[in-house]
């Protein structure tokens, strides 16, 4: 978490972002949508955050990151999609990976997210040398491969 800023504004922030990416724009329906929340609910938290300076919330308008806005709100949707990706890795399926990720995303040290951070990386990263992720370094595709044998081999032994 940064400082002064709760993970609550956190996803405020982060889903004005990457409502902003996907639309352009956005306004207090769509965070509402989004986070599924009261209108009400989501205009008290712009003017919170418009005290904060990190929001500029027009009413009836629309809401824009300022420059410190977005970059917390990039550090946030980093981390995010870091915890998704390696909840994916771990073949957790999507939507337990979707939530999961949120719960980790404010509650883990910096170190530890920079651990998570460059494991996931170091797995999943092209380089200049093997462009395609699928190019994987052959001992990381067998042990995922192997992974997912062992996960499907637990599962049976369970039914």
């Amino acid at each position: 978490m940064h400082k002064n800023v709760s993970g609550r504004c956190e996803d405020y922030l982060r889903a004005v972002y990457e409502i902003i990416e996907k639309k352009g724009y956005a306004r207090v329906k769509d965070v509402s949508r989004e986070l599924e929340v009261k209108p009400p609910t989501v205009v008290e938290m712009m003017r919170k955050l418009q005290n904060d300076g990190l929001v500029i919330y027009e009413k009836y308008g629309g809401i824009t990151l300022t420059s410190r806005g977005k970059e917390i709100a990039e550090a946030v949707k980093r981390r995010h999609d870091t915890f998704k990706r390696f909840l994916e890795i771990i073949l957790v399926p999507e939507d337990i990976a979707l939530k999961d990720a949120h719960v980790l995303e404010h509650r883990l040290d910096p170190k530890t997210i920079l651990q998570f951070t460059r494991f996931v990386d170091f797995i999943t990263e092209a380089t200049a040398e093997q462009p395609s992720i699928k190019r994987r370094p052959r001992i990381i595709r067998r042990w995922m491969e192997q992974f997912k044998r062992y996960c499907e081999e637990k599962d049976k032994e369970k039914s």
